[in-house]
């Protein structure tokens, strides 16, 4: 069996799709030793690094941007799966081609633009977002992240269940309290981070609502703010449109700013030290296709704070405290009481730990390549 990948994110490791893409190959390719696998590589990446072994890699020209992107998707790439001879093409990401030559396979991760219309706003946006809806329906199969991102998909997409597989995300080891403990000292410093600290870390954007958890932490302030402050990490955007609403102004103006520290961007290899260090990890997210820092900070026995939203109850079970999307109050008390309620916060650990076994990318990696034979089998 001969499978063919969309390769644009591959060096985009930070990103959703791009991490996705790589650890699924690095772990086919244990599960599945014979099986013959092929990168299409877009022209802003035509050597990518590391590849698992015996993997070919098929270059292709072209321009770069949205338009380029989209050229990417429904001419090089299908060319080059035809010059590849293989029996699968499957599209890591949302952007499936129109037509493609070999079964088509697609995991959709999320349906964002269309579940959150603000995020397609402008005609170009909907204009791509008519494209790969219109493309998804020509999928042999469809796999997705979350059982709640599979009812998305039947809901806005009108594609049948029984057309859509689910295979969770997982985190690496490295997300182990044990594991690299020793770059944590380090990761202090670098950072220059407090003895202790509540942490957020991810976007900016208005889905991730981290004007909630600014909220909430008037009422943690009020309790610990000065010996406990919020770490804020990511990379900031241009503030001040209705996608990036001004964080650091609304912070002012919840006079909590003495006890708001922003780091900025973090190196993706100090992520887990990162984790570790926190006292309590916050996600405020109103909508996730699964959720990943959540598992991630739980991996590391980190406790967890979250919206009981979209996928984030499936991900977390009963390993974190999930309050009512919006509620403020609902926020900082749960902060609150993971800091200072030893006996609580320990049981959320613990939990935390054994619910992230439930979790690795060898069985992502057997429950796709189980899709894959179902498709050949059509």
């Amino acid at each position: 069996m001969h499978i063919a990948f969309n390769g644009w994110f591959w060096d985009q490791p930070n990103t959703g799709s791009g991490q996705y893409l790589r650890y699924l190959l690095h772990n086919l390719r244990r599960v599945a030793p014979d099986l013959q696998l092929t990168l299409v590589t877009p022209p802003h990446n035509p050597s990518p690094d590391d590849l698992p072994a015996n993997v070919n890699v098929i270059p292709t020209r072209g321009g770069s941007g949205n338009l380029g992107k989209v050229l990417f998707e429904q001419r090089s790439y299908p060319a080059a799966v035809k010059k590849s001879g293989a029996d699968i093409a499957h599209v890591p990401y949302w952007g499936p081609p129109l037509s493609s030559p070999a079964k088509l396979v697609t995991s959709i991760l999320d349906v964002i633009p269309v579940a959150l219309p603000e995020y397609s706003s402008g005609f170009r946006a909907r204009l791509y977002t008519s494209l790969v809806t219109a493309a998804s329906r020509g999928n042999a199969h469809t796999i997705t992240i979350s059982n709640a991102a599979k009812a998305d998909i039947v809901k806005y997409l009108g594609l049948p269940q029984d057309s859509i597989t689910t295979t969770h995300l997982a985190v690496n080891e490295q997300y182990h309290p044990r594991m690299g403990a020793e770059r944590d000292a380090a990761v202090r410093a670098k950072y220059d981070l407090p003895d202790q600290f509540v942490l957020y870390m991810g976007g900016f954007d208005i889905r991730k609502q981290v004007n909630q958890l600014l909220l909430a932490y008037t009422y943690v302030g009020q309790a610990e703010g000065d010996n406990i402050p919020l770490v804020i990490a990511g990379r900031e955007p241009q503030w001040g449109s209705p996608m990036f609403p001004d964080l650091r102004k609304y912070a002012e103006e919840l006079k909590i700013t003495d006890y708001v520290k922003w780091i900025g961007y973090i190196d993706e290899a100090d992520k887990p030290s990162l984790y570790r260090l926190a006292d309590v990890f916050v996600y405020p997210s109103i909508y996730e296709g699964f959720g990943l820092p959540v598992l991630e900070a739980m991996a590391s026995g980190t406790p967890v704070v979250a919206n009981e939203v979209s996928s984030i109850p499936e991900v977390a079970g009963d390993a974190a405290f999930l309050v009512d999307e919006g509620n403020a109050k609902a926020m900082g008390g749960a902060i609150i009481a993971l800091l200072l309620q030893q006996p609580f916060r320990d049981s959320l650990i613990n939990q935390g730990l054994a619910r992230a076994t439930n979790f690795s990318w060898r069985k992502t990696a057997k429950e796709t390549l189980a899709v894959y034979e179902k498709v050949m089998a059509m």
